[in-house]
């Protein structure tokens, strides 16, 4: 490649010396080159003038493949330097908020955001030093914990859900009521859970619910494995709105009992003291669209 690069730099130039500088090279040196290059090619590349050298005419053929190529290796450079430099903003959040609301929608911000990356780092919990790691996160929790430091886009808003078949199987081995003995299907959590829970929803909903003869609930640690099972016709799930609502659009789910919900929770956008200048474009996008859906409180 060096030499490529030098034979282009004395064509350009028509003279050693200043090919010699804008290689940080010595002349003696380009001088030995050129002759190793002639020495490898068997013919004369350059002729010698009083003012400079000039390219013969096999120097001439020889310097449009290395001019291209030299080109084209320069493109190459330049564009692994601008994907190594892209901007990126972190954004912290749990993996029901990534996997069903932001990535759904990934398309469409970097339409309206072409120059800069979304980097998502998902997990079940927000932990304390998320900071460290993002410069936006979306948390899920308590108007006490995050209401001083961020802003509600999604409050908790949840309804039955499962699939059409679930329903028409109930109906068919003669259940009366789906959510007085169907199957449920749970999300694991911590106790008292931060979110509603089955028992939590019966309660609020003044539902009384009667244990399934043959049983059948399944339990899952993970929101979207809880929504693949209700996909799947494997009982009852609860349905958060703003997550499932896509899924409940197009008649993959069904919506089966009342809506209930909690005003002082749900999903903040919060922000950390990061100075970066695509900050600000992505918080406001992620408020702009909460707001066009209708979820974020006006």
């Amino acid at each position: 490649m060096g030499w490529l690069r030098l034979l282009v730099e004395i064509a350009r130039h028509g003279s050693l010396s200043a090919a010699a500088r804008r290689q940080g090279l010595s002349q003696p040196a380009v001088s030995y080159q050129i002759r190793q290059l002639e020495a490898a090619f068997g013919v004369s590349l350059l002729h010698r003038q009083h003012r400079g050298v000039a390219l013969t005419e096999e120097g001439k053929r020889v310097f449009e493949i290395a001019a291209k190529a030299v080109s084209d290796i320069d493109d190459l450079a330049e564009s692994f330097r601008v994907d190594v430099q892209r901007p990126a903003i972190r954004l912290c959040t749990d993996y029901a908020f990534a996997t069903h609301w932001l990535i759904p929608r990934m398309h469409a911000f970097r339409l309206l955001y072409p120059d800069f990356d979304i980097q998502i780092i998902s997990t079940q919990r927000l932990a304390a030093d998320w900071t460290d790691d993002a410069e936006i996160a979306v948390a899920f929790g308590t108007r006490a914990e995050f209401g001083q430091s961020g802003a509600m886009i999604m409050p908790e808003r949840v309804i039955p859900v499962c699939s059409q078949s679930f329903l028409d199987r109930m109906k068919t081995n003669g259940a009366t009521s789906i959510l007085a003995g169907a199957p449920l299907v749970h999300l694991d959590t911590a106790l008292p859970s931060p979110w509603f829970d089955w028992k939590s929803y019966f309660s609020q909903a003044g539902i009384r619910r009667l244990a399934p003869p043959g049983g059948g609930d399944v339990s899952f640690n993970n929101y979207a494995m809880v929504v693949q099972a209700a996909l799947g016709g494997q009982g009852l799930a609860l349905g958060w709105l703003g997550l499932v609502d896509t899924l409940l659009a197009s008649g993959m789910l069904i919506a089966a009992g009342p809506e209930v919900g909690a005003t002082d929770r749900g999903y903040w956008m919060l922000g950390s003291k990061s100075r970066h200048p695509n900050a600000s474009k992505l918080a406001e996008w992620l408020l702009a669209e909460a707001m066009a859906t209708g979820e974020r409180p006006a």
